[in-house]
């Protein structure tokens, strides 16, 4: 069968970092590995009997060819030639059929392993916290669901059953060439190792070259993306670098093709060798068995002869396979320590055993001595307290990274508190069912994002039993109900990868309707109206304070109209709330809050004016008036 053949003639070999990086083999880890194949041993147990079958059975024409020799050739007996043919064209092709039903079985139990493992990294996965997938590199994350798991299934298909079908292949050919001549049958083991090393030495030679031509290709490769892309060209045009890169280039060129000629001819020594070495054993068999028949008078015939030889052949292949056990063996243990260190990830947000689920949520939300870090020697909340209640808003403001996405990512339990407690109604959310929690809590980011699908798909993502009925209300309500009208396929309209149909206003209009379609009790707004044209932000301010004046909100946000509309104002710097009230009673209190109005907020009332109205400073003058508390016409407070 060719799956004793795998591995290949040249060997494999372990890289310097494979090396490094060897997994420590221990009991248990072997039977947390072998835990995946228990509920499929009689799956397992059926592929053993099938890779013994087809192994005795590849084995079988060999030894038949002595007695075609024997009993057909040298006897001239027509019948028993054909019988032995025939039989050994049967037995090849049963042999072959019996292949087929293993690597089916195999198949089978390598993609349910597969299967059950994906399930168990997704579904663990998706209980992390937001701080894993921070922390985490998200190729790192998807490798681990993909191209790891996928090498289980190889580790199985391949490693497992190839071991298997080479010590079975060995120990039959073994027995068969003992049970013809004990003498002839050593010689052949003492000839394997004559042929196993130097395929080893010579693959090692070509595994160094190839590596360090790969090496060379790399370095070329990123030569060629430099200097032959747009910008590239560019550079080296301006800076009169065309020589100073063709030479570059030819020097990195120069030498890929001499580690090419180096590899080559190493390999063409190694075929010499091989050819060589493949030649001395059966021409020992050769020698030895008719100098026991000629001179002994040993009863050896040539059919037993040819026999031994063609078994010695053989055993080549499982035996060089066999000797890249360590490599593969190596190998298949880093890729299940590499998914085990997922799996052992503990789970840092999760349900209480006694978790609530409340039959009334009215939204009252307490921040009660909140202390919070990312990493325990760094503090990003100190003593954050505030009460907000229900159908009431608060907007919570402050410089870039004074923590104040951070205390919204609290509530939901992105992550949860260091010390104090944030309650929900007076329940401890930690204390309060998971699903439950994030049900009653809706939020509106700066960065939205959507599927790539339908309107219709995106919306339904926050209530899968929705009506049409129930979108367009909550489609009118963000005041984006028009805009979709207007698509040809209106609901049904794709918005393409993470929304890239749509502009940064309507992706945030789109995001609104899906949380008000959610229905939660509390409303968060995080950055909703940043980066975003004054037409955009006044459609989604529309939209927002609609929900302000009726549920309960938190907004953070470095617009003024939005924080206006907010109920209470929190400023926090360096994660501590340092000052609180309304915009009036802040703007001239000479803290954080004046420094941030007179620095951003002052300059976004006026920047939001459209050019060349009837008179600019009459309009900030009005604006400012309504801001300060006082009517047109009235002299400003001091």
């Amino acid at each position: 069968m060719t799956r004793v053949m795998r591995g290949g003639p040249m060997g494999k070999f372990l890289t310097e970092e494979e090396k490094q990086q060897q997994p420590k083999v221990t009991k248990e880890l072997l039977i947390r590995v072998f835990s995946y194949l228990k509920p499929y041993w009689k799956h397992l147990l059926l592929v053993i009997v099938c890779i013994a079958a087809a192994s005795f059975c590849s084995l079988l024409p060999s030894i038949l060819t002595g007695k075609i020799i024997d009993e057909g050739l040298v006897k001239g007996d027509l019948r028993a030639l054909v019988f032995y043919i025939l039989m050994s064209l049967a037995v090849t092709l049963g042999s072959n059929l019996i292949g087929v039903a293993e690597s089916y079985i195999n198949t089978w139990i390598a993609q349910h392993i597969t299967f059950d493992m994906r399930n168990q990294m997704f579904s663990h996965l998706q209980k992390m916290s937001q701080r894993f997938f921070t922390t985490n590199n998200q190729g790192d994350i998807i490798t681990r669901m993909t191209s790891d798991i996928d090498g289980v299934q190889q580790v199985i298909t391949n490693t497992f059953t190839s071991i298997l079908s080479n010590v079975i292949t060995l120990v039959i050919a073994l027995i068969a060439m003992f049970q013809k001549n004990w003498i002839l049958a050593l010689i052949g083991i003492v000839v394997v190792p004559l042929f196993t090393l130097p395929t080893r030495k010579a693959g090692k030679t070509r595994w160094k070259y190839a590596n360090e031509s790969q090496a060379c290709n790399d370095e070329i490769n990123g030569i060629l993306n430099e200097t032959l892309s747009v910008s590239g060209q560019l550079l080296s045009k301006l800076y009169g670098k065309e020589k100073y890169e063709y030479e570059r280039y030819e020097n990195a060129n120069g030498r890929m093709i001499r580690l090419n000629i180096r590899e080559r001819m190493a390999g063409r020594w190694f075929f010499v060798i091989l050819s060589t070495f493949t030649s001395i054993g059966p021409m020992l068999i050769y020698f030895v068995g008719g100098l026991l028949m000629i001179k002994y008078g040993h009863n050896l015939t040539i059919g037993d002869i040819t026999v031994l030889v063609a078994l010695l052949g053989r055993m080549y292949m499982p035996v060089n396979s066999l000797l890249n056990i360590q490599v593969d063996w190596i190998r298949s243990m880093a890729l299940f320590t590499r998914i085990f260190e997922y799996f052992d990830i503990p789970v840092e947000i999760q349900n209480a055993p006694d978790a609530v689920i409340p039959a009334h949520t009215e939204g009252n939300l307490v921040f009660d001595h909140v202390t919070f870090g990312y990493e325990p020697e760094r503090t990003v909340l100190k003593d954050i307290c505030f009460t907000l209640k229900a159908g009431r808003s608060i907007a919570i403001v402050g410089p870039s990274g004074s923590g104040k996405s951070t205390i919204i990512n609290l509530i939901p339990r992105l992550y949860d508190v260091g010390s104090g407690s944030v309650t929900l109604d007076g329940t401890d959310v930690r204390k309060l069912d998971l699903e439950y929690l994030r049900s009653q809590v809706g939020v509106v980011s700066q960065e939205t994002y959507l599927f790539n699908g339908s309107i219709r798909d995106n919306l339904l993502y926050a209530r899968p039993d929705a009506t049409e009925a129930d979108m367009e209300e909550a489609l009118k309500k963000a005041n984006i109900w028009e805009f979709v009208q207007n698509q040809p396929e209106g609901l049904d309209s794709m918005v393409g990868n993470r929304g890239l149909k749509l502009s940064g206003g309507e992706k945030q209009r789109l995001s609104i309707a899906r949380v008000l379609l959610k229905n939660p009790t509390i409303f968060i707004f995080d950055e909703a109206t940043s980066a975003l044209d004054s037409i955009s932000e006044q459609k989604i301010q529309d939209a927002i304070d609609p929900i302000i004046r009726s549920r309960t909100s938190i907004l953070i946000a470095h617009r003024l109209s939005t924080i206006l509309a907010a109920d209470e104002i929190l400023v926090v710097r360096d994660g501590q709330i340092v000052e609180r009230g309304q915009h009036k009673d802040l703007v001239c209190a000479g803290g954080v809050y004046q420094e941030l109005y007179e620095t951003q907020f002052s300059k976004a009332l006026t920047g939001d004016l459209p050019a060349g109205s009837a008179d600019d400073s009459s309009v900030v003058s009005e604006l400012e008036q309504y801001i300060w508390g006082a009517q047109p016409g009235d002299e400003p407070a001091d």
